[in-house]
């Protein structure tokens, strides 16, 4: 793996606003490094097709480039590794999404990256039933062996993750936002009880990127993405889980669903996925006897 160092002009690439995983795709594709895109000239870059002028005064911005040395020295500080596309610790199951992300800032053991990994999703909202649930699939799934991923959010995330550091287990939290903070604050704790346990931390968002909402979503992606089951606790009507549950869907990936009390509005989203076809989950060998 290369050192920070040779990935100046990933973390430049990163650091580019505006610009989705697709764009980027394409992009490399055509210029097969973030060097030969940092070097090009306006006149260059107007000639791309699908590059507006916003793109193109983003790639050339200059107060972007001179902050860049800032961030490699943050990174080197911190222990912060960029895992790029290129490199065989990027995880495989990732590149199979249609949407990528191009790369992963990452604190903490690497190497969980490119295991195999379950992961547990729910809303920040729940019931006492759903943190039972949260740590009983967090706990025994990651005792079995598999890696435990969420987003480190209130509610059912952090519990699927106190679950798995409960068996001694790995767990992979993925951040909304920059690695230089933690979102929410409460969860700082556990973030570094993540680490301190060999587990691990990734965003695709480079340092100093706020937690805004249109992130999560995005986030999301990453979260079914790097696993081929995802297990939902609970989820009310219209929650945002749904949508990870959709984009699981699309990517190829098997949804388990723990059935909740009918009488709950933390049940009615995870109910009617039951009802529409989807596996249920009433213990977690449901999730390890089906290949």
């Amino acid at each position: 793996m290369k050192s920070i160092e040779q990935k100046k002009y990933w973390v430049w690439f990163s650091l580019l606003p505006n610009l989705g995983s697709i764009k980027k795709q394409k992009l490399l594709q055509r210029f097969q490094t973030p060097e030969e895109i940092y070097q090009l000239s306006k006149s260059e870059l107007m000639q791309i097709e699908g590059i507006g002028d916003k793109t193109v005064e983003n790639i050339l911005d200059k107060e972007i480039r001179a902050k860049l040395d800032v961030h490699m020295e943050y990174l080197r500080a911190k222990q912060i590794q960029l895992v790029t596309i290129e490199e065989e610790e990027y995880p495989a199951i990732l590149r199979e999404i249609y949407d990528y992300p191009i790369s992963l800032y990452v604190k903490g053991n690497i190497e969980l990256l490119n295991c195999e990994s379950i992961a547990i999703v729910g809303s920040r909202e729940c019931s006492e039933y759903g943190i039972k649930a949260a740590k009983y699939f967090g706990y025994h799934l990651a005792e079995k062996g598999q890696c435990i991923v969420s987003g480190l959010a209130r509610g059912i995330d952090s519990f699927a993750h106190i679950g798995a550091l409960g068996a001694k287990g790995r767990t992979i939290a993925v951040l909304g936002n920059g690695l230089n903070d933690i979102y929410p604050k409460e969860h700082r704790q556990l973030a570094n009880q993540i680490i301190q346990n060999n587990g691990t931390i990734i965003s695709e968002y480079p340092l100093g990127t706020k937690p805004e909402k249109m992130n999560f979503p995005a986030r999301n992606r990453i979260v079914s993405g790097l696993c081929k089951k995802v297990l939902v606790v609970e989820a009310k009507e219209k929650s945002g889980t749904l949508i990870t549950v959709d984009m699981a869907l699309e990517q190829g990936r098997e949804v388990f669903i723990v059935p909740g009390n009918i009488n709950s509005i933390y049940s009615v989203g995870t109910n009617r996925l039951i009802q529409q076809g989807a596996q249920l989950a009433s213990c977690y060998e449901d999730l390890l006897s089906v290949t």
